[in-house]
């Protein structure tokens, strides 16, 4: 059996809710819903989806690297919007990260995050292959 490895952060909800930011089993790493938190844990583009987007894509790539593996990896995005006419705004982003890897994803409208300055919230699944 594969060895599970996890990754911590300082979200204030990992511990309460039980989670972490990231599983590695073999080759696969999934990774939880992202918000723009800063390392200080403060919300960064409050009012902003592109930057929020922006923050939580980095995010995404420190998590992805510190597992060992690159954006290249991710087969999977989905991301949670609070108002799904930012749609072009959130696309823009997520394709300047992602428009050579093109990897499938969602995009669908919520109700609210867990914090409602909160406008955006992205998933990743990732393979870890030697072929790239």
């Amino acid at each position: 059996m594969a060895q599970r490895k996890y990754l911590q952060t300082n979200s204030p909800w990992e511990p309460v809710v039980g989670y972490s930011r990231a599983v590695k089993v073999g080759p696969f790493i999934t990774v939880s819903g992202t918000t723009a938190l800063d390392p200080s844990g403060q919300l960064v583009g409050e009012g902003d989806v592109g930057r929020q987007t922006r923050q939580c894509l980095e995010i995404l790539r420190g998590v992805l690297g510190h597992l060992g593996s690159r954006m290249e990896h991710v087969v999977r995005t989905r991301m949670y919007v609070t108002n799904i006419d930012h749609w072009a705004e959130v696309g823009r982003v997520h394709g300047e990260y992602f428009g050579k890897i093109r990897p499938t994803t969602s995009m669908v409208q919520v109700v609210r995050l867990i914090d409602p300055r909160m406008l955006i919230e992205i998933e990743a699944d990732a393979i870890v292959t030697e072929e790239l």
